[in-house]
């Protein structure tokens, strides 16, 4: 059975460029999970991670006035939730550009399936005290690295806070991040659903590959939290049709889903006129 999100009503809307204080809701998104990993015997040593109060994000934006349009725009889509938003990784250059990757814990009273992740780039322009800005909701992080790091980001300087959310199980999974913060640009969003439902955190993505022509042309990522170690695993699948992804997305967020099957390898491309070497037998008895 697929989760079904908690709703609160209404979130309350701020109509203002500038920080307000506000009082935090507590944390029920996914990648800042509500409570701490269970120690042996099932004990919970008391709140979680996410029971920090995190610091407000700044957008050192005090002395910048941007036009109606972009002030209405920033608005609707960043500061109107910004007491809601967690900075998970910035990083800020000398010549006015910031770059963030934010946890939007107001998704959880979104539509059912909402990412939580928000990349945001902010161009300043200081001669004339304006500034515009780009932003795409994801649903993990690595991708929104790898968004940030095509606008212009250096690769090394936008590295996520490990005190922040459930670290990396395995080698497996630390590999795949960061694989496709550096190569996520290859692929194309499908199909994204982000569970928080406390039994079952877990967030399914399907993509498609966009280099002609690729080995399993479609892929599914699926990110798992594990409330007892208080870690997180990605994993990789391939898929020769949209649909079959799709259908394993289904699958898995209704618990029913089998393993994810293997990328398939990328062909070795010989040149022209070079034989394929022919296979070496080991020695013994002949049949």
């Amino acid at each position: 059975m697929t989760c079904t999100r908690s709703r609160r009503g209404p979130l309350p809307r701020r109509i203002a460029v500038t920080p307000l204080r506000r009082r935090r809701i507590p944390q029920k998104g996914l990648l800042l999970a509500p409570t701490a990993p269970a120690a042996a015997g099932g004990h919970r040593p008391g709140p979680g991670p996410a029971s920090t109060q995190f610091p407000e994000v700044d957008f050192h934006l005090a002395d910048f006035g941007p036009d109606d349009q972009v002030n209405h725009a920033f608005d609707e889509h960043i500061a109107a939730d910004q007491d809601y938003l967690v900075a998970l990784a910035e990083h800020h250059t000398a010549d006015g550009h910031s770059y963030y990757v934010l946890c939007d814990e107001s998704a959880t009273y979104d539509r059912p399936g909402t990412p939580e992740i928000v990349a945001l780039h902010l161009r300043r322009d200081r001669d004339n005290k304006t500034f515009d800005f780009e932003y795409m909701r994801l649903p993990l992080p690595a991708m929104a690295q790898s968004w940030l790091v095509h606008r212009g980001c250096p690769p090394d300087a936008i590295g996520l806070d490990p005190g922040l959310g459930p670290p990396p199980a395995d080698e497996a999974t630390r590999s795949l991040e960061q694989r496709l913060a550096g190569d996520g640009d290859h692929f194309a969003l499908g199909y994204s659903y982000t569970s928080d439902n406390p039994g079952d955190r877990v967030i399914v993505v399907a993509l498609r590959a966009l280099d002609e022509p690729a080995p399993s042309p479609f892929r599914v990522l699926v990110h798992e939290i594990d409330a007892e170690t208080w870690t997180h695993t990605l994993r990789e699948g391939g898929f020769d049709t949209m649909h079959e992804a799709l259908q394993w997305c289904r699958d898995r967020l209704a618990d029913r889903a089998g393993p994810l099957p293997p990328v398939r390898p990328a062909a070795v491309n010989r040149p022209a006129g070079v034989p394929k070497a022919p296979d070496i037998r080991p020695p013994g008895r002949a049949r």
